[in-house]
């Protein structure tokens, strides 16, 4: 994989090799924008109303969600962050350090899975997006090869930004950020005006366990995000300030996240069937005049591309880590083509996008809180990392640990993915200790997930952590044949 220096708006070629210390130019600041940009999705508007119309949550309630769920989750995604400007490479690199080269294939390859969800329901969301806009403004209708056309459209303009590499993506995150301020004055406007605010307020106080439980939903976005956090701070120098990384993380998920999700609260008090639409893109181009309902459609593609477009970047390390001898950009078409023929599956085939969506939700955060709980632990005791290691995939590698495996590091994955799965209730799966205990109850088995996963780790044995410049000392001495005994 190409070595040169990534030039502002050039094609990145740069692929799971760690950034030299003279490349690391980037600045915390621009954080903000790129988790800004991770959160612009209409589904927060629905998981908003769901939270009042499933969960019976009233404003109040709604609120503090809205504001604990991106603290919990784009903490965590912060935190974690801090591995790329220590280590210089993506997430799913940094892992063979702690998994081993051949450990990290497991949590690797489940974490791609997922990713094609994720990337399955962004893509469905944008499609909608384009054929409502159609639908509204020209009166074309949709039908299957509209649906086609315009799913292609949008994986095609997902790989394109993907494929470009980090430069672009930064870029196209930043106008969003604009795009997404312009477009919540005018909604917040609107509700301002139009809304019954004596209904709103007037809704009698739900569960504390409901509030816990939706808090989790809106989590799990964040948490989806968490293995890919150091793809994008990777470019930091050294010296990047780990408090500003977190807060850049926070305040720019939470000054989407805060208002989207209350906007879809406030307008599930006089339209409840926002929270279980089948199309809830086109719905809501049904509710809103259509002075508001374009741009805001054209904000939630605009948006759901970015979104698609940094879990495909992410995607494509992923890819390359499980074995994908390709370059970057071209890893990232493995991910849109699935996303593309999962799309079409549940655009033309699923009933229930909602019901798909949110019980997908469950399983995503568990799916992903079993690698944050042990890599996340590892950080602990690991400041830095061995870029010759990361890379040799050979029994040569200081990472390489036994047979290719970090005992430890496996074993608390293992067993505490088995323990969230135990604990977690959606649509397609309902563990045994999901009901009758406050914590399946409240929708924690993510983060059940996370405490097991980082005990585990801590407590168990692990093989010793060499500084860069004894890694290739240690490789060798743990090839080298045991003395005979006398």
């Amino acid at each position: 994989m190409s070595t040169t220096s990534q030039s502002e708006g050039a094609l990145e070629t740069r692929g799971l090799e760690p950034v030299p210390d003279s490349e690391r130019t980037a600045r915390t600041r621009e954080l903000f924008p790129t988790w800004v940009a991770a959160n612009i999705s209409v589904l927060l508007l629905t998981m908003g109303a769901s939270l009042v119309v499933t969960y019976k949550l009233n404003f109040w309630q709604a609120i503090v969600v809205a504001i604990a769920a991106p603290v919990v989750s784009y903490g965590l995604v912060g935190l974690i962050s801090i591995a790329g400007k220590r280590g210089g490479a993506p997430g799913m690199a940094l892992s063979r350090a702690v998994f081993g080269q051949r450990g990290n294939l497991l949590p690797g390859s489940l974490i791609w899975v997922a990713r094609w969800g994720w990337e399955t329901i962004n893509a469905v969301t944008g499609a909608y997006a384009m054929l409502t806009v159609l639908d509204i403004v020209l009166g074309v209708k949709s039908n299957t090869f509209l649906i086609i056309v315009t799913l292609l459209l949008f994986v095609v303009t997902t790989f394109a930004i993907s494929g470009l590499g980090i430069n672009v993506v930064q870029k196209c995150n930043k106008y969003a950020t604009y795009l997404f301020g312009a477009f919540s004055v005018l909604v917040l406007g609107y509700l301002a005006v139009n809304t019954d605010w004596s209904a709103v307020f007037d809704r009698p106080a739900g569960k504390m366990s409901l509030m816990v439980a939706g808090t989790g939903l809106i989590a799990a976005g964040g948490v989806s995000w968490i293995p890919s956090a150091p793809d994008f701070t990777r470019y930091l120098p050294r010296t990047a300030s780990s408090k500003a990384m977190v807060a850049s993380s926070v305040g720019g998920a939470g000054i989407v996240v805060l208002p989207m999700v209350l906007m879809g609260a406030v307008m599930a008090v006089s339209t409840p069937d926002l929270a279980s639409a089948a199309d809830p893109v086109s719905f809501l181009g049904e509710i809103l005049p259509m002075w508001i309902a374009v741009p805001y459609l054209l904000i939630a593609l605009v948006g759901m591309v970015l979104i698609n477009s940094m879990s495909m970047y992410s995607a494509g390390f992923t890819a390359q880590t499980l074995g994908f001898k390709i370059p970057r950009h071209w890893a990232v078409s493995v991910n849109a083509v699935i996303s593309l023929v999962f799309g079409g599956i549940l655009m033309l085939v699923a009933k229930s996008f909602m019901g798909s969506f949110i019980a997908f939700l469950s399983l995503l955060a568990v799916a992903f809180s079993a690698w944050v709980g042990v890599f996340g632990a590892d950080m602990l005791r690991r400041t830095e990392y061995d870029a010759k290691a990361l890379l040799d995939t050979t029994p040569t590698s200081a990472y390489w640990y036994k047979g290719g495996f970090s005992p430890a590091a496996v074993a608390s994955w293992a067993l505490g993915l088995l323990a969230g799965l135990m604990f977690t209730t959606s649509d397609w799966f309902t563990g045994p200790l999901a009901s009758n205990n406050p914590v399946g109850e409240y929708g924690l088995g993510w983060m059940v997930t996370i405490v097991v996963s980082g005990l585990l780790y801590v407590v168990l044995p692990k093989p010793a952590v060499y500084a860069p410049a004894q890694a290739a000392e240690a490789a060798q001495a743990a090839e080298e044949p045991a003395p005979l005994a006398v």
